[in-house]
């Protein structure tokens, strides 16, 4: 299988690659390095604090490359001629996207009955980014799912290929939450990877349209932590 993985340079990309390079080959790894940006502010020391336990719990403190794991190239978009140029010459069996910004028509087409993604929500709910984030400024605790999905040509709408509701503990921060997000969709990978070996890998149409949301201002952050941990303080 020629596997490949559209994903970016963060603590918990590097732990899905990590992951599933363990479990089946990847072929080469194409990460982005451009970064979107709101027009406010959004940044939040939650998100320091985040990035500080994945590399301990993870990584033992250290800081691995992709490149350090895996075959990496590097470009700023994968929309790019390049980009697309590199994925339609290793013609891939299966990608798995990870965090990459909105791919184009042509890419979707290098791989129309492989290609994948994975999201940090319910898309029939929430669709766009930071969405466990606004479940939890919604107070949906049971909202909090990770997602893997067919690609299609509207954002987060492509078919089910399998969803995990994400399992909160006592005492748990905000900051832990992307860590058992990035577990379920290692789990989640695995499975579909599986399937896929197999000549199976089955989907479900999306029954509705969730709500698209953008980038989560930093004051909204500050709710979400306070949210995010009265509930998981109060749970038994």
């Amino acid at each position: 299988m020629r596997l490949v993985i559209l994903t970016t340079q963060t603590p918990h990309h590097a732990y899905f690659v990590r992951e599933i390079q363990a479990r089946y080959p990847i072929t080469l790894v194409l990460a982005e390095t451009r970064t979107l940006r709101a027009p406010f502010e959004t940044a939040h020391p939650f998100e320091t604090e985040r990035d500080d336990y994945e590399l301990r719990v993870w990584f033992d403190g250290t800081d691995p490359g992709l490149a350090d794991m895996v075959e990496t190239e590097y470009f700023e978009t994968v929309n790019g001629d390049d980009g697309l140029d590199r994925l339609r010459g290793v013609k891939p069996d299966m990608v798995v996207v990870f965090g990459t910004g909105r791919l184009s028509n042509e890419v979707v087409a290098t791989c129309p009955n492989g290609m994948v993604n994975l999201h940090g929500g319910n898309p029939e709910d929430y669709r766009g980014l930071d969405t466990p984030l606004w479940a939890v400024y919604h107070e949906d605790f049971d909202g909090l799912v990770s997602t893997l999905h067919r690609v299609s040509p509207e954002l987060d709408s492509g078919d089910i290929v399998g969803q995990r509701a994400l399992t909160l503990t006592r005492g748990m921060k905000l900051s832990e939450l992307r860590r058992i997000n990035t577990e379920a969709c290692v789990a989640l990978t695995g499975d579909a990877l599986d399937d896929f070996g197999r000549g199976a890998l089955k989907s479900t149409p999306q029954t509705r349209k969730g709500r698209y949301y953008s980038f989560m201002p930093s004051e909204l952050k500050n709710l979400c932590v306070r949210k995010f941990e009265k509930y998981t303080g109060d749970l038994p």
